[in-house]
């Protein structure tokens, strides 16, 4: 992995086509949110179809109610793309890249596959603005997370980035009644919206 991809780097805002063939972002698809970015080999790693299940089951339920996005880039081609999300019952995007440009970039060559020509495997929790909070090498299994390590991990990142985290900080409760939400995630959004279709 390149060595600027450590916990409080940026993270590269790719742009490739969605699992719809729709060009997507990175910074797009993450929004003002965590992000769980998997890399993955592709369909044919049975690694990779465990994790994304696991994932599924269990995090994705949780990210849906949590404020959290989860996005999945791998080098397969569209039509396989496709089958791979939905052979392990995903809903998030997930990227193709069969130019292999993210495994350029990162410089994430799994050499030792020359055959299917995969980038190694890596997990990252992306805090918004996507900077990276942690790292997971997932060359071998056990070097992935949990969907435990990544909740811990996601509860770290989003203590960081939400000023509302604790209703009982000095101060919260005062601007909340003074009508000031700018600190309260998804109440900043209602106040802004609502100033705008004043103009």
């Amino acid at each position: 992995m390149r060595p600027d991809i450590v916990p409080g780097g940026i993270f590269p805002d790719f742009a490739l086509p969605d699992h719809t063939g729709e060009v997507r972002t990175l910074s797009e698809l993450q929004g003002s949110d965590p992000l769980v970015l998997t890399l993955a080999r592709g369909h044919y790693c049975p690694k990779e179809h465990q994790q994304h299940r696991e994932m599924a089951s269990v995090l994705q339920p949780k990210a849906a109610v949590a404020y959290t996005q989860i996005v999945t880039i791998a080098t397969d081609e569209h039509h396989t793309l496709q089958e791979f999300r939905l052979s392990v019952g995903a809903q998030w995007p997930f990227l193709s890249d069969p130019g292999r440009t993210v495994q350029r970039a990162l410089d994430i060559q799994e050499y030792t596959d020359p055959d299917h020509d995969p980038m190694i495997p890596h997990t990252l929790v992306l805090k918004p603005g996507l900077i990276v909070h942690s790292v997971y090498n997932g060359y071998w299994f056990w070097g992935r997370p949990s969907p435990y390590d990544l909740w811990r991990d996601l509860a770290a990142a989003t203590r960081e980035i939400r000023p509302d985290w604790d209703l009982s900080t000095p101060g919260l409760r005062e601007a909340w009644d003074s009508g000031d939400h700018s600190a309260f995630h998804g109440w900043d959004r209602r106040a802004a919206d609502a100033a705008a279709r004043v103009r």
